[in-house]
C-alpha cells in the first residue's frame, strides 16, 4: 500500500472528492475549461465542444478565458456552496496552454479557500512541476497507461515535443520518460498524485499491474483505472470496453500495491457537482455578466484526428473552383489515412438568395457556417474575412485552395495536422 500524505495534505484531502471516496458525496469539484490545445493524440480520445449529452474526458460546451474562468467561479459557488475545488482537465492538455496558469494564478488569488488540481498526459509536467507548485496546485493527476514504450506505442497516434511530432515507439518512448519523471518529481514537491489509467482489453490489460506498480514507486498516492469508452471518430472506436469484472479484478490486483480508485465517473472537462451527479450543463454557455447564455458554442481546436471531414466548394467533384461565399452546396469528404471516402452533399441554396452585401450578408455567412458544423476544414477558392472569424470560431479551418479535389484534400490534411497540432510556446 502506498504511503500515507504529508500531513500538510490531509485537511485537504478531506474535502477532495476525487482522491477520496468518503469527500465524494459531500463535496464538489468544478473543472475550468481553459485549455483546448493538445501535445499529444490518444487512439481513444475526440475532444469535442457542445455535447451537453455526453459525460466523458475531453467533452465541454465551452472553452473559458481565464478571466471568464474566475467570474464563472464566483456565479457557481452562489449556486453550489459545497464546492471545493477547482481543477483544469482539458479539454486538451493543461500544460500545453498558458492560459492554464494564468487561470491557477487568478483563482488562486480569489478563492485561497479553494484547493486546486490539476489533470495531465505528463508529457510538459517535469519542467512545470515548481510553477505549478508556486502557484499552490496541491493535487495532480496523470494519465500514463504504460511503462513499456511498445506497449505506449499502441496507445498513441503522435507526440508533440519540442516543435516536432514523432510517432510510434520514438514517441511513446519520450512520453513514457517524461510521465515518470513527472511524477516523481511532482511527489518529492509535495504534491499528492493520481494516475490515471485507461484500460483497453488486448492493448495494456496484462500490463496494468506493472504500470499501478511503478506508480507506487515513482511516490503516487492512488490509481485509477478507467475503463475504455469506445468514441466514435477514434482508432479504437470498435474496440471492446472492458467488463466490469475485468476492472474489478485489476483493481484487487493492483491493490496489493498502490490505493485504488474506484468510484472516479471519468467526468467531462467542465464537470461541476458531485461525483456522480454532474450540474455542468445547468451553466453551459456562461457569459461574464450575464449569468448563463443559451446556444452559444465556444471554438474549440482539436489536434490530430485520426480522421478528418473536410467540405469542399465544388460544382463538379473534381476541382475546387468556388468562392466561399458563392457555393449553392459543399461536398464532404471524410479523409483517414491514405483513404478518402466521399460524403453527403451540405445544400446552401436557401442562403444564396441573401444579398452579398449590406445587412443580411452576416446572416448568410452564419447560416452557411452553422450548416457546415462538424467539419475539420472547409475548402474554397477564397473567403472573406467575417466568413474566416466565423468558421473558425466553429472550429472549422478555411483552407483557400484550386484544382483537383483530391490533391487539395491531402494538402488541406497536412495545413490542419499542422496547425492543431502546434502548442503555445
Amino acid at each position: 500500500m502506498a504511503s500515507d500524505p504529508r500531513p500538510e495534505l490531509e485537511k485537504l484531502l478531506e474535502t477532495h472528492p476525487c482522491y477520496n471516496e468518503c469527500a465524494h458525496r459531500k463535496f464538489a469539484r468544478m473543472h475550468l475549461p481553459v485549455a483546448p490545445k493538445c501535445n499529444i493524440q490518444c487512439n481513444y480520445c475526440n475532444r469535442k465542444y457542445d455535447c451537453t449529452n455526453e459525460s466523458r474526458p475531453g467533452v465541454t460546451s465551452e472553452i473559458l478565458t481565464p478571466e471568464q474562468a474566475v467570474e464563472k467561479v464566483r456565479y457557481v459557488k452562489e449556486k453550489v456552496p459545497y464546492l471545493s475545488v477547482l481543477g483544469i482537465a482539458g479539454p486538451g492538455d493543461p500544460l500545453a496552454n498558458e492560459e492554464t496558469f494564468r487561470t491557477l494564478e487568478l483563482v488562486g488569488r480569489e478563492f485561497p479557500e479553494m484547493t486546486l488540481c490539476l489533470s495531465t498526459n505528463g508529457l510538459a509536467l517535469p519542467e512545470n512541476v515548481d510553477r505549478l507548485r508556486g502557484l499552490g496546485v496541491r493535487f495532480v493527476t496523470v494519465t500514463m497507461n504504460a511503462i513499456d514504450p511498445e506497449v505506449a506505442a499502441k496507445m498513441y497516434d503522435f507526440v508533440r515535443y519540442r516543435g516536432k511530432s514523432l510517432r510510434g515507439v520514438e514517441a511513446a518512448r519520450v512520453l513514457v520518460e517524461k510521465q515518470q519523471e513527472g511524477i516523481k518529481l511532482a511527489a518529492k514537491a509535495g504534491m499528492l498524485v493520481k494516475v490515471n489509467s485507461v484500460l483497453v482489453p488486448g492493448i495494456n490489460m496484462d500490463h496494468l499491474p506493472a504500470v499501478a506498480k511503478r506508480a507506487k514507486e515513482l511516490g503516487a498516492y492512488i490509481v485509477n483505472i478507467l475503463p475504455l469508452i469506445p468514441v466514435p471518430g477514434t482508432k479504437f472506436e470498435s474496440m471492446r470496453a472492458p467488463t466490469s469484472k475485468e476492472r474489478k479484478q485489476l483493481q484487487d490486483e493492483c491493490e496489493v500495491d498502490i490505493r485504488q480508485m474506484r468510484h472516479c465517473r471519468q467526468c467531462r472537462a467542465d464537470a461541476i457537482g458531485l461525483l456522480g451527479e454532474d450540474r455542468s450543463a445547468e451553466f453551459a454557455h456562461f457569459t461574464c455578466g450575464g449569468g448563463e447564455k443559451e446556444g452559444a458554442p465556444a471554438a474549440m481546436e482539436l489536434e490530430g484526428n485520426t480522421k478528418y471531414r473536410i467540405a469542399v466548394a465544388t460544382t463538379d467533384g473534381r476541382e475546387v473552383d468556388q468562392h466561399f461565399g458563392f457555393a449553392e452546396k459543399f461536398r464532404t469528404y471524410v479523409v483517414e489515412g491514405p483513404s478518402i471516402t466521399e460524403g453527403p452533399s451540405i445544400d446552401v441554396t436557401e442562403e444564396q438568395e441573401i444579398p452579398l452585401f449590406g445587412p443580411g450578408h452576416r446572416t448568410k455567412i452564419e447560416a452557411t457556417s452553422d450548416k457546415l458544423k462538424g467539419m475539420d476544414a472547409v475548402i474554397s477558392t477564397k473567403f472573406g474575412l467575417p466568413a474566416i472569424e466565423l468558421l473558425r470560431e466553429e472550429g472549422i479551418v478555411p483552407i483557400e485552395d484550386s484544382g483537383n479535389v483530391k490533391e487539395a484534400l491531402r494538402r488541406a490534411v497536412d495545413s490542419i495536422f499542422k496547425e492543431r497540432s502546434a502548442t503555445f510556446e
